[in-house]
């Protein structure tokens, strides 16, 4: 039990820095149905920090508020927004690989619990990533026929008056 909080707290502080790192892709990769995703994304990722900062609490600890920003790929235009998901598409199955058996010796099986649906849930994140590199734009669905593929990108900033 005396080596759960830090687990917890190191592996709180892995999923923060991805976090960052979508947040950060999410302003290169403008096309819009995959931008979407990246969205989606961010909402669980949030969520799963949720969880995690109420685990620790409930431990006596704290959970970081900060951490570096990765760094994402560079390239240009397009070149970028493909580099990028390649990227996290990699990050995606390093971060399972390197959680994976930890978290499979834990002996707390509350926690062990929650820390396999967030690796479930990176796994997903994988499959969305490779999806879109392969072109696919419904990732979170498939929109009716009638109406056809989504057109335009999103802007790198939100509109602020």
């Amino acid at each position: 039990m005396t080596d759960l909080l830090p687990l917890l707290q190191e592996f709180h502080r892995d999923k923060l820095a991805t976090i960052l790192r979508h947040e950060a892709g999410a302003r290169v990769v403008a096309q819009y149905d995959v931008n979407n995703t990246y969205q989606y994304i961010i909402n669980r990722e949030e969520a799963q920090l949720s969880w995690l900062t109420t685990a620790i609490a409930d431990l006596g600890g704290t959970a970081a508020e900060t951490v570096n920003a990765p760094p994402i790929a560079s390239a240009d235009g397009a070149d970028r927004a493909h580099a990028v998901i390649q990227q996290d598409a990699a990050e995606a199955q390093a971060f399972v690989d390197r959680w994976r058996p930890r978290v499979e010796a834990m002996t707390n099986a509350r926690h062990r619990g929650m820390l396999r649906v967030i690796l479930g849930e990176t796994l997903e994140q994988k499959r969305f990533f490779e999806q879109a590199l392969a072109g696919r734009t419904d990732l979170l669905g498939r929109r009716a026929q009638q109406i056809g593929p989504a057109v335009g990108e999103v802007l790198p900033t939100r509109w602020i008056e």
